[in-house]
């Protein structure tokens, strides 16, 4: 499961372009930013998670009725990545899922 939402969000980094990503071996992608700041998603198959880190701090997202939802605030995955790569970035980001 967490490797399809890597998928997705994989095709939606694919079709912005407001910044470089990297995928690395593992489940891992890193979206790159001009300054040089750089998030990292990873997928945690022992607790069944995805984990981001970002400048602000670290983020778990659990599996929830088909998405994925941080374990502290309970924001969407994908909303939580708009937020975070806009902070990094400088400017609105809105990374969307399919459908």
């Amino acid at each position: 499961m967490a490797d399809a939402a890597l998928a997705e969000l994989e095709e939606a980094l694919a079709a912005s372009d407001l910044f470089d990503y990297e995928v690395k071996p593992g489940g891992v992608l890193e979206l790159v930013f001009d300054d040089g700041s750089r998030i990292v998603v990873n997928r945690h198959g022992a607790a069944r998670e995805i984990w981001v880190a970002a400048r602000s701090g670290g983020f778990h997202f659990a599996p929830r009725e088909g998405r994925w939802i941080d374990t502290r605030s309970g924001e969407e995955l994908f909303t939580a990545l708009s937020r975070l790569a806009g902070e990094q970035a400088g400017e609105a980001v809105a990374l969307r899922r399919r459908g």
